[in-house]
């Protein structure tokens, strides 16, 4: 009689037994992970060691950060920011933080509580993967990173900037779903910053052309009438370029037809139709065979030039077109 009752008792135990998360197939539980947010990803990281390693795979991260991150940072930022954990580790110091506690949030989802202490830092510095995909996405989501990246129409439309794109250091507001741009120095001009700068002006860098280096065009012998481009301008020599949008087109004498022979001739202009016909910014000539920088302090100084080769990049230039045009 007892035996019979214990027998029993272990059956319904048995029966009573739920498989937990980590009781699924291997296939079903990475299907499961890969569709969580950064916040959710972090959270289940905190159930268990198991977890936590899974959870901090960078093939989990990888589409996390190009999802968010992909069309505002770019090789440069990444290698910049892998250059200051290096530089950081060889000196032993620790990453210097606008807010700790900001700092420490993503932590917090995947460490004990009582990790979270001066003493306890590198530990959890490494508990995270100082260098992983996930310490990527935090640094940038907390702000903690200040990435160099380009921003349209800088200082929000002002006049003078209209349909160009110039180099920046930002950082992201993740209470505000924007960020702080830095733009350096020009000319005389100190820094300006600019708050609450939208994701849609914000784009990573589509050369590694520095802003003070001219770019070496490869599209000239390819441009014709009606080609969309961007062009390097500065003011003066002492600027660095910004990135201008314009259209390729068609010499005074030009047709305008089928019998168009524009492509074939050595000087291709340039046309700016933000301004208004007759503006000494309308049109600017540049040789095809042999250009470098050309202009004068008059009327500034063009260098390199890129061929817009896709819709996506057309369609945020046209987004941003002036309501009314420019003198």
């Amino acid at each position: 009689m007892f035996s019979r009752r214990c027998v029993k008792k272990v059956e319904n135990v048995e029966d009573s037994r739920q498989l937990g998360f980590l009781d699924l197939p291997e296939l079903v539980m990475e299907g499961i992970l890969t569709r969580l947010p950064a916040v959710a990803l972090c959270q289940m990281a905190g159930v268990c060691r198991e977890l936590r390693k899974k959870c901090r795979s960078n093939h989990l991260w990888e589409a996390l950060v190009y999802e968010k991150w992909g069309k505002v940072t770019g090789r440069l930022a990444f290698a910049e920011w892998q250059l200051g954990l290096a530089a950081r580790e060889e000196c032993g110091s620790e990453p210097c933080s606008r807010s700790s506690g900001i700092w420490l949030w993503p932590l917090s989802c995947i460490l004990p509580v009582s990790w979270m202490n001066p003493q306890a830092q590198r530990r959890s510095k490494a508990a995270v993967g100082e260098n992983s995909l996930m310490a990527w996405y935090w640094d940038l989501e907390t702000g903690r990173f200040r990435f160099p990246a380009q921003v349209y129409n800088r200082e929000n439309g002002h006049v003078g900037f209209m349909l160009s794109c110039y180099d920046a250091e930002v950082s992201y507001n993740s209470a505000t779903d924007a960020f702080l741009a830095s733009y350096p120095p020009h000319g005389p001009r100190t820094s300006v910053y600019e708050e609450d700068v939208p994701w849609e002006r914000v784009r990573a860098p589509p050369v590694d052309t520095a802003a003070h280096e001219l770019h070496a065009s490869d599209c000239l012998h390819d441009l014709r009438p009606g080609d969309h481009i961007e062009v390097q301008w500065r003011r003066n020599r002492d600027f660095p370029y910004g990135w201008w949008y314009g259209i390729v087109g068609h010499t005074d004498l030009c047709p305008r037809n089928h019998q168009c022979q524009c492509h074939l001739h050595e000087i291709v202009w340039l046309e700016f139709n933000q301004y208004t016909l007759g503006s000494r910014w309308r049109k600017a000539p540049i040789n095809r065979a042999n250009h470098c920088e050309e202009g004068n302090e008059g009327e500034g100084f063009y260098g390199g030039v890129r061929k817009l080769r896709t819709k996506e990049e057309i369609s945020i230039w046209t987004k941003l077109w002036p309501s009314e045009k420019l003198e």
